[in-house]
């Protein structure tokens, strides 16, 4: 099969606001080649993933990612593989490169699985999937006891671990103390309780260290991001001085190598893969193999779409310790209406990777439209995108 084309769709809610959450727009990729069709999405800023297919070429190194995937050869995993090195050395200076092909290289993979009739953990080398047990992933609320509530109503919704991320946590050591005696006391003893800081101590050790004992006796499972992505020093020294509570991080991982290094000089307990970012499924399959042989656990990011999460995973899939995945409970209308189907838990509160072909999920034609965000990019007069038709 040759790759005959690559749209980009980007949609949004009439009204994006500051709060961090991805699912207030989307940049989904459509793929198609010896008549079958692939979807995929992008965890960026749509725009700028766009303009990184279609720029004009810079240099030898800084080529558009349009330049390495437009009638390349899609028979095997291997051309997928074959067409991520091509990307990686083409565009090497063009820093969103990594993103744009992430939403192309996940449309590949589910445009093969349909094209061979299996599943995508079945191409990455998965005998059999596993269920996994789904973390409701909510943001803090503004005041402790609105985050009491929020927590009572995950508990009564059946989740059986929740984790709590981005502010007001990080804003004062007793206001985050509070919030966390009122996540645990909301969840009940029992329940898996995960932090997710943000990002928002940068690479202040001692400030994060501080939650530490709040985190402790609260039982935290694992505290996420309390810095900088790639701040692997502050990650190791705060790793050294938890105890029961293990730091966790990768989802600003670009690359494989970015998350390796994570774990070997950060020392996370947990790794975690938003394959929207990293370059797609392969290289998480690979971090994800790699944690195996390191003793560290896997875990998906994802705050989209279903197609997102279908996506994030296949990775994983085939591994059975690695039980724990994200699962975004909160999703802006556009992430719900973007698929057809969603991944629903069962009767046991766990959730199931699709059996379908391919990532097992379909889009729902109505929301391109519905949501849809007009995009030109002309250059010289040259038109070089326009918003494709459905």
């Amino acid at each position: 099969m040759k790759i005959d084309s690559v749209d980009f769709f980007y949609l949004a809610m009439p009204e994006v606001t500051i709060a961090a959450d991805g699912s207030q727009d989307a940049l989904v990729v459509r793929v198609s080649a010896g008549g079958h069709v692939g979807w995929g999405e992008c965890e960026a800023s749509p725009l700028a993933s766009i303009a990184a297919f279609v720029t004009p070429m810079s240099h030898g190194a800084c080529r558009p990612v349009s330049a390495s995937v437009l009638g390349e050869t899609l028979d095997g995993p291997d051309d997928i593989r074959r067409m991520a090195a091509l990307v990686a050395y083409n565009s090497m200076d063009l820093l969103q490169a990594a993103h744009t092909w992430s939403g192309i290289e996940m449309a590949l993979w589910d445009l093969l699985g349909h094209a061979r009739g299996e599943p995508t953990w079945k191409l990455l080398g998965y005998e059999r999937a596993y269920p996994k047990t789904p973390y409701a992933s909510v943001l803090f609320g503004t005041t402790p006891q609105e985050t009491l509530e929020r927590a009572r109503g995950i508990r009564a919704d059946g989740f059986r671990a929740a984790k709590f991320g981005w502010a007001p946590f990080g804003d004062s050591l007793q206001g985050d103390i509070a919030h966390l005696d009122a996540a645990r006391e909301g969840l009940g003893q029992e329940a898996f309780l995960l932090i997710d800081a943000g990002q928002i101590f940068n690479e202040d050790v001692d400030a994060a260290a501080l939650r530490l004992d709040a985190m402790e006796r609260n039982r935290v499972t694992f505290f996420e991001e309390p810095f900088h992505g790639s701040a692997y020093l502050a990650y190791g020294e705060l790793s050294k001085r938890a105890k029961t509570v293990k730091t966790a991080g990768g989802e600003a991982a670009h690359n494989r190598h970015m998350a390796e290094h994570l774990i070997d000089f950060g020392g996370v307990g947990y790794i975690q893969i938003d394959c929207g970012r990293i370059g797609g499924l392969w290289p998480a399959k690979e971090v994800a193999d790699y944690a195996v042989r390191k003793g560290v656990t896997y875990i998906n990011h994802t705050f989209t779409s279903n197609l997102a999460l279908s996506a994030s995973l296949q990775p994983f899939a085939g591994l059975e310790d690695h039980s724990i995945c994200e699962y975004p409970t909160s999703l802006k209308q556009v992430a719900v209406d973007l698929t057809r189907n969603h991944i629903v838990r069962d009767a046991n509160g766990q959730i199931h990777v699709p059996d379908a072909p391919g990532l097992g999920i379909e889009i729902n034609p109505a929301a391109l439209t519905t949501y849809k965000v007009d995009v030109e990019i002309k250059v010289g007069g040259k038109t070089l995108f326009t918003t494709p038709a459905y």
